[in-house]
């Protein structure tokens, strides 16, 4: 049965959202931009299920939340406890669901997030913030509250509308570390314990910093500097040269190989592709792939055609805190 889908992007990316979609699912699409980062596909013969194995396994690069649209609400006209937990009852059998919220234009959401916990609390239906197998989202967008529901194993992320807020503590060495900790937390990945990483245009040493975290004794090239915070640690090496030149002498072989260098995707993409000899089987790969010029989706898609001669891409996603650039993990 036809239903509309709510899904959000960078609000730069719709338009490769929107074609991403209709090649991957041919036929007639009615999409409706919503705001600034959330659009809706209009009574959709496409199961959300369907959507979401696209994004997930790399097909669709530029949607990072999907939730089944249920009911949308005027702000001024909002519907009583009851009527609204009759609403979301009608689409739950969970009796503990995950109630997420947020604002277009980048507010929090907790007034409508309290709003529908209180009203599913009524007819005692539990509410957690994440880690449910069914997820009720909230969005709200211009002069309206939407309101989806969507198991969480096709909504691509366990936070509002996709996006993970992390705090900057005293201990970052760069805005770059959220790129890797969002990464490792979408899509669960699982770094090897004691395992030696490869980290490529390391400086000023965010992702070496997170790497550690992970119990990775760390290889950071750059002919750059380091943190000073990161110098005295013996379990991170500081290799100040290019990438080139490490290759040429490098012994060592690599459980994880990092890349978040500023370069064009296809350089990115060959740069990897001479990383592969120094890895392990199976070695886990992190990298992203810079926008730029006038049409990133078919140059990103001609890095990952590059990537996949020596590399398994797994997964391919524009996360929150991914700027003009996508994500990519893939496997050696």
């Amino acid at each position: 049965m036809p239903c509309s889908i709510l899904f959000s992007f960078a609000s730069d990316s719709y338009r490769y959202a929107v074609r991403e979609i209709r090649e991957a699912f041919p036929g007639e699409h009615r999409f409706e931009r919503l705001g600034a980062e959330v659009a809706r596909l209009a009574d959709s013969a496409v199961p959300v299920e369907q959507l979401a194995a696209a994004c997930d396994e790399g097909r669709i690069m530029y949607v990072r939340h999907l939730t089944r649209e249920i009911a949308g609400y005027a702000l001024d006209d909002l519907p009583t406890e009851p009527e609204l937990a009759t609403t979301l009852l009608d689409e739950l059998t969970a009796r503990t669901v995950a109630v997420q919220a947020w604002i277009d234009d980048g507010g929090t959401g907790g007034t409508y997030r309290r709003l529908i916990a209180d009203a599913l609390a009524t007819r005692g239906v539990a509410s957690e913030r994440s880690g449910q197998d069914v997820v009720v989202s909230a969005v709200v967008v211009g002069k309206q509250l939407l309101l989806g529901v969507n198991r969480l194993a096709d909504s691509l992320s366990d936070w509002p509308g996709g996006q993970l807020r992390l705090a900057r503590g005293q201990d970052r060495v760069s805005r770059s570390e959220f790129k890797l900790e969002e990464a490792i937390a979408t899509f669960g990945l699982d770094l090897p314990t004691g395992g030696k990483a490869l980290d490529l245009g390391a400086s000023p040493g965010g992702w070496t910093r997170i790497l550690r975290q992970h119990g990775q004794e760390v290889w950071s090239v750059d002919p750059g500097s380091l943190d000073p915070r990161l110098r005295s640690d013996r379990r991170i090496h500081h290799e100040r040269t290019t990438a080139g030149r490490f290759f040429a002498a490098n012994r060592v072989r690599f459980d994880v190989v990092v890349n978040d260098m500023r370069m064009d995707q296809q350089t990115s993409a060959r740069m990897m592709l001479d990383a592969a000899a120094h890895l392990r089987p199976r070695a886990l790969a992190v990298i992203t792939l810079k926008g730029g010029g006038q049409n990133p989706l078919d140059a990103t898609r001609r890095a990952l055609e590059t990537l996949r001669e020596s590399y398994t891409v797994l997964h391919v996603r524009q996360l929150h805190h991914n700027r003009n650039e996508v994500t990519v993990i893939a496997r050696h």
